[in-house]
């Protein structure tokens, strides 16, 4: 049975191409504190609709009253989310999932690898490695998506590479977009790099998780240097 806790929505915004951002308001509720590692997962339910788990984009703040979430459309739950208004009722459990292991990157080198919705976890990596950056080594962010419309939080990829985050990123379908950067898949851009003293996430639909595994061990990373969050 669920521990569910209420919550409302504080602010619904357009992401991307077929993403929409989800903030809700935690604050005065047991959740407070319970988003400890990037990565981890909630339910979330509205009771006419169903429940369904989605990926905390937000980084873990011990006093943090708000979770962001990047929301793809599609199913029910999703569709019905993004069209509530500030204040609307969602309910909640608690976080999760093990998340990324983000301690066995300190002092080294991180790869994060994200497919469309799938940078949502990623960017809770992010911008826990952004309070301390200086614990972390060389840290390369390989972003896809679909289409060039298609690429969430584009206002803070350079807020990223400001803080010294490398981001490389590839369209699979750019069309007539007129897109000149990298195209095709991103376990497809790993040719010239350097897996020493590194370790890998990994978020995106199984295909690409795989691509991206079998890439960088290829490369001569080993399994245990790649993590999933779940």
């Amino acid at each position: 049975m669920n521990d569910w806790h209420p919550t409302t929505v504080a602010a619904v915004l357009p992401a991307a191409e077929g993403l929409t951002e989800l903030v809700l308001d935690i604050g005065g509720t047991p959740l407070v504190g319970t988003h400890r590692t990037p990565g981890q997962y909630v339910r979330l339910a509205l009771p006419e609709v169903g429940e369904s788990l989605f990926a905390i984009a937000s980084a873990p703040e011990p006093f943090g009253t708000r979770w962001e979430f990047l929301l793809k459309g599609g199913s029910p739950l999703a569709d019905a989310l993004v069209k509530l208004q500030p204040g609307a009722p969602v309910h909640s459990g608690r976080p999760e999932g093990r998340g990324f292991p983000l301690v066995r990157a300190r002092g080294g080198n991180l790869l994060l690898f994200a497919t469309g919705s799938g940078i949502s976890p990623i960017r809770s990596v992010i911008e826990s490695i952004r309070q301390e950056r200086s614990a972390y080594g060389r840290v390369t962010l390989y972003f896809g998506a679909r289409t060039p419309q298609a690429f969430a939080y584009e206002d803070e990829l350079q807020h990223w590479e400001a803080a010294g985050i490398r981001v490389v990123r590839t369209v699979s379908q750019p069309g007539a977009s007129g897109w000149q950067g990298l195209t095709g898949y991103v376990q497809a851009c790993l040719d010239e790099e350097q897996v020493e003293d590194t370790v890998a996430f990994v978020c995106g639909q199984s295909g690409m998780v795989q691509g991206v595994i079998d890439a960088l061990r290829t490369l001569g990373l080993p399994r245990e240097a790649i993590h999933l969050n779940y």
